[in-house]
């Protein structure tokens, strides 16, 4: 019995732009988090070996600090890692890979497949055939030399590979870095580990993608995992359980606005959010400048209490109402420039999203001006 962890794309490295500073720091520290937790899995697990198939690196261009820290993360766990380079670390000639072993930051019982040949674990009795990427794109399938190599009898055959398996993707998309769709089985393996998507996916009965163990975009594709492989010999079916690693929880949230009572409903579903959630959050429908305000009051609020919020509101109609408009004390001049901003929402205008932004901001001056005149 060969039980083994099956993890990639762990993107070390990674940055964060679309969010604020401190936030994209912490997403950045929680995929090492990640590499740690896996390390203690493996060890608490008693594996016999860890598959990690590509894009370890985010870039050819990391730090050496990260390097260094990217391998002490890795140290939980004392028996053989093996692992390839995907698009994002190729091991092109000087690469990130060339790096690690003039930093001597590699440990011993880590394994970097630079060359398409078989990797004997002897004492496992497990032959690992990989297929690593020398350049971020090829048209050629890296994984077709598995069908003809010869590896001792009774070793178990285990493909290592980095790319998108063909038949997958719609026909009419060119991908890099194809696999042919059944290759398992044309090659006699055992068990095929690939790396390139992000989501946990089961291609064929012993051909499986395992996923990013740290979630790090907005898609419900079973990501933020690692897979736990049990193989009982050559020839026997793979045994394969997804095992939760992922410390924060991305989410897409949308709400569609046309009654009063669709804010208090959208409000008290946001209020199950916690600490390591990722929300991103987009309004739709219309309101009155009241219900906005009490919107935008809420998502600062929701702010303190998430890993991040990000809430889009250019899809929302405000449509003021009377009592808005007398609450406000907009008359005049005043009443006639929320009118002609509320007409100028309508979709058929250049400039919908200015007008609704403009009217916006108009309320929230006014408003807080009322709120300073009662105190």
């Amino acid at each position: 019995m060969i039980r083994l962890l099956h993890t990639a794309d762990w993107q070390i490295g990674k940055c964060y732009g679309q969010f604020e500073a401190d936030e994209a720091a912490l997403l950045a520290e929680a995929r090492f988090t990640s590499i740690e937790k896996l390390a203690i899995l493996a060890r608490d697990r008693h594996v016999d070996l860890v598959l990690v198939a590509g894009d370890v690196f985010d870039t050819q261009g990391v730090a050496d600090r990260t390097i260094h820290r990217l391998f002490h993360a890795m140290r939980g766990y004392a028996g053989p890692w093996v692992m390839i380079p995907g698009n994002h670390d190729a091991g092109l000639a000087e690469s990130v890979w060339t790096r690690a072993v003039r930093l001597q930051a590699m440990p011993a019982n880590v394994h970097v497949c630079l060359k398409p040949e078989p990797l004997l674990l002897t004492a496992l009795g497990a032959a690992i055939l990989p297929a690593p990427l020398t350049q971020r794109h090829t048209h050629a399938d890296l994984t077709a030399w598995f069908d003809g190599a010869e590896t001792p009898a009774g070793m178990v055959r285990i493909g290592l590979a980095h790319g998108c398996v063909q038949g997958i993707l719609a026909a009419d998309i060119d991908s890099a870095n194809p696999i042919a769709a059944g290759r398992a089985e044309q090659a006699g393996l055992d068990y095929l580990a690939l790396g390139d998507w992000h989501g946990t996916r089961q291609v064929d009965a012993r051909t499986w993608y395992s996923g990013t163990p740290e979630t790090d975009r907005f898609r419900a594709n079973d990501s933020g995992q690692a897979l736990w492989v049990e193989l009982s010999g050559p020839g026997a079916p793979a045994v394969v359980t997804p095992v939760a690693t992922g410390q924060y929880r991305w989410l897409s949230l949308g709400f569609a606005l046309r009654v009063a009572s669709d804010i208090d409903q959208a409000l008290a579903d946001l209020e199950a959010l916690g600490p390591a959630d990722v929300v991103r959050l987009s309004w739709t429908g219309q309101t009155d400048l009241a219900g906005y305000l009490r919107l935008r009051e809420s998502c600062a609020r929701i702010q303190g209490r998430v890993r991040s919020l990000q809430a889009d509101f250019s899809a929302l109609r405000l449509e003021p109402s009377d009592a808005d408009i007398d609450a406000l004390h907009a008359d005049g001049y005043l009443g006639e420039v929320i009118a002609e901003l509320r007409d100028g929402q309508r979709p058929d205008r250049s400039d919908a999203e200015g007008a609704r932004d403009a009217l916006a901001i108009l309320a929230g001056i006014l408003h807080e001006r009322r709120k300073g005149r009662a105190s």
